[in-house]
């Protein structure tokens, strides 16, 4: 399910700001076969539905996708086929504008004033033809006056999109504004001239224009919120770099190479590797996670992290574009600028809702006529099926819920490739977890220590990290690393070393002579500590016997391990509490495996089990009937994690598994994966009521209006209020909470 990822690196900076501080969206340079292109003028679904299969009927074009949260299209063509020039022009035939830079506060700006400036005309000309009754000719054309500004100025954007879809064979939202509310006023305002005695709707086609305006500019301020978590990341990053040499520059000029100083309170300026120092870095902004971590040399840390305490050089080792703040930003507005399928559904829905709620206005005005209405009476109930089918709602029903929803992971570590990997974690029933650096550290620790009685001294421990520390063995470090303290010297003279290859090392350290290696190489005499030894590798334990003298007698034995993550066993059982069935998956032992799996919760074990095994594990689970989420973090978890329904890549993994992964963990912390499960079905959820708000609205509230039970000015306000029912419902994402946190 791995996600395409030819991502163009101008589109990196999904948000930013100008010098007047207003959002902007640019347009990107073209990347050979991927294009996003920002679309002004979008109202609705039918409006990205229209442009979508516009595009896709362009000779060489393979996917088109027009996303109308994000006000942006994505185009994926054949170079060698189509210029993409041709996507631009197509766009704007149909009536819309395709620019270098949309600015989205002024849009929301110039949305707000005609909103006003529409309300403030169009409410006087309602309350003249509410309050008034047999209007004379002069309260008549006060009327006109009043509402031909709203109708046709500020109405303007409806009546042109609607006649530039006309003229492609397409309707759409647009169409059923405009015929409302133009039909309303040219009836009225005919009715005037000629002076004949029927009523007249100004006020109703007013009042129709200025409350859709009313709702798309609150529907703009509540898209400008539901983006400012993407525009806080690209905020995050230092402004200026330390180097070495006292100089300050730009942290946009850093080259790979190039090292840098970073002090207590200061922001790291980009990714890079600790040469010098100890710090302490609150990794939250990246990862969610609220503790820091100590950084020492040795260790990588990612750009825009602080340093809390200490002092850190760091050399950098990605820049600009490559940086972990630029993929996160690129990978969230994929993500908010991408389709689940069950938006798919909607918008083939809404482009045959709008061409039959047309069939059905004209059927009601038939109907009306035929019943011996009048053309004035009958006029009011059509105005109205029109205006209240409009199928706003609808449209945002999904894209909002995506485009909060995956706003809100970003600022969880969580990164979501897209929409279809949201519907893909609701559906999932199975977790498989890889064991190394997924449940576990990844990493060999000294866990425990085993001595004969009076074996223990400094002296013994000293001479055991002094040996051990001419060794490069993962086994040998961790030993080095965990006896390493005050009371032991790793700088000892050894002489007479030997590392014999499979068995362990050994040497003379003040003229004692040392065997560090397998307990099988010796023979144990101290029954306790055979019972000791025995125990600790029947629990998947690795240890290592101490033995002194010639010929070698063992006196104690060091058991290493590759730790449990602390949080592992948590969220183990949060995923159990979900309804998920876990599987422990590995290329390790049957015992250390099943050991790691009964410290953590995980019934099912499949071990010693080779990258393509991984692979045919989760074939043989998909072809069981489960919905399979794979959690991985090294290049042999690949495979699986490509074939999985959902693949889960630890951020502190290779890029090897991110890449085939569908979302990533930034903190390599299991309650992550947690939290992706939580707020992918909270997010789905959302859509689903969401989408249950609009059609059952529609479905209700056109039978209604073509009754006559629903004036078109109420049809408006309550469409508008449909359209922000559906914003504020997917803002509540906002507020999730993360398992790391607080329990929810």
């Amino acid at each position: 399910m791995a996600s395409d990822t030819n991502v163009n690196e101008t589109s990196a900076n999904t948000g930013g700001q100008s010098a007047a501080g207003s959002t902007l969206l640019r347009r990107p340079k073209v990347t050979p076969g991927y294009i996003e292109l920002p679309v002004e003028g979008m109202t609705c679904a039918a409006c990205a539905s229209r442009i979508s299969r516009a595009l896709n009927k362009l000779d060489g074009v393979d996917e088109a996708e027009v996303n109308l949260a994000s006000a942006k299209a994505t185009v994926r063509f054949d170079p060698a086929s189509v210029d993409p020039a041709a996507f631009t022009a197509r766009i704007e035939k149909l009536g819309y504008h395709v620019p270098e830079v949309v600015d989205f506060e002024a849009e929301e700006r110039s949305l707000k004033l005609r909103a006003l400036t529409g309300l403030a005309l169009a409410l006087p000309a309602m309350t003249i033809h509410m309050a008034m009754t047999g209007h004379s000719s002069s309260t008549k054309w006060v009327m006109a006056a009043l509402s031909a500004p709203v109708v046709w100025w500020i109405g303007w954007p409806y009546h042109r999109k609607a006649v530039a879809g006309a003229r492609q064979g397409t309707v759409g939202m647009d169409a059923l504004v405009s015929l409302g509310s133009g039909t309303a006023w040219i009836w009225s305002f005919v009715v005037l001239v000629l002076g004949q005695h029927h009523d007249v709707h100004f006020g109703t086609a007013a009042v129709i224009v200025a409350l859709i305006t009313v709702g798309k500019w609150m529907e703009a301020r509540a898209k400008g919120r539901a983006r400012s978590a993407i525009e806080a990341l690209a905020d995050l990053g230092a402004p200026t770099a330390e180097l070495i040499d006292g100089t300050t520059i730009p942290s946009a000029e850093l080259t790979v190479g190039q090292r840098f100083v970073v002090r207590s309170g200061g922001r790291i300026a980009t990714d890079g590797t600790v040469v010098e120092g100890t710090a302490a870095i609150d990794t939250s902004m990246l990862t969610g996670e609220p503790v820091p971590v100590t950084a020492t040399v040795g260790d990588s840390v990612a750009g825009a992290t602080v340093n809390t305490s200490g002092y850190l050089v760091v050399e950098a080792t990605r820049v600009g574009a490559d940086t972990t703040l630029a993929q996160i930003g690129r990978l969230v507005a994929r993500a908010q600028g991408s389709q689940a399928p069950i938006q798919r559904l909607a918008d083939r829905v809404a482009g045959v809702f709008v061409p039959v709620i047309l069939v059905i206005a004209l059927g009601t005005f038939i109907v009306w006529m035929a019943t011996g209405h009048s053309a004035a009476a009958s006029i009011v109930p059509t105005v109205a099926v029109l205006v209240i089918a409009c199928p706003c709602a609808l449209g945002l029903a999904t894209p909002m819920a995506i485009m909060v929803g995956t706003g809100r992971g970003a600022q969880l570590g969580v990164l979501i490739r897209g929409g279809e990997v949201l519907e893909a974690a609701n559906d999932i029933d199975t977790v498989v977890l890889d064991k190394t650096g997924t449940v576990t550290e990844g990493r060999m620790t000294l866990v425990d220590q085993l001595w004969v009685e009076g074996a223990r001294s400094s002296e013994t421990l000293a001479a055991v990290t002094a040996i051990e520390s001419r060794s490069d063995h993962p086994i040998a470090r961790a030993i080095v690393t965990g006896l390493t303290d005050a009371t032991t010297d790793a700088t000892l003279a050894v002489t007479d070393f030997e590392e014999l290859a499979g068995r362990g090392v050994g040497g003379t350290v003040d003229g004692v002579t040392y065997r560090v290696g397998r307990p099988s190489a010796f023979e144990i005499e101290d029954r306790k500590l055979a019972d000791a030894v025995a125990t600790a590798e029947s629990g998947g334990n690795t240890v290592v016997a101490v033995a002194i003298g010639e010929p070698a007698r063992p006196i104690g034995a060091l058991i290493v391990a590759d730790a449990v993550k602390p949080s592992s066993a948590q969220a183990i059982a949060h995923l159990t509490d979900l309804g998920l069935s876990t599987v422990l998956l590995t290329g390790d032992n049957e015992t250390t495996a099943r050991a790691v799996a009964s410290s953590v919760g995980i019934n099912d074990v499949v071990a010693g089990v080779l990258p393509e095994g991984k692979d045919d594990a989760i074939t043989q689970l998909q072809q069981a009937g489960k919905r399979v989420a794979m959690v991985g973090d090294g290049i042999n978890d690949a495979p699986a994690l490509a074939r999985a329904d959902l693949g889960i890549a630890m951020g502190t993994g290779t890029a090897v598994a991110r890449e085939a992964a569908d979302l990533t963990l930034v903190s390599g912390d299991l309650l992550a994966a947690v939290d992706a499960v939580r707020l992918s079905r909270r997010t789905f959820s959302t859509i689903k009521g969401n989408l249950f708000w609009a059609f059952a609205y529609n479905v209700a509230a056109v039978p209604l209006a073509a009754s006559g039970r629903l004036e078109p000015a109420i049809a408006a306000g309550a469409m508008a209020l449909s359209s922000l029912f559906v914003v504020t419902n997917s803002l509540r994402l906002r507020r999730f909470r993360s398992v790391r946190h607080t329990s929810d």
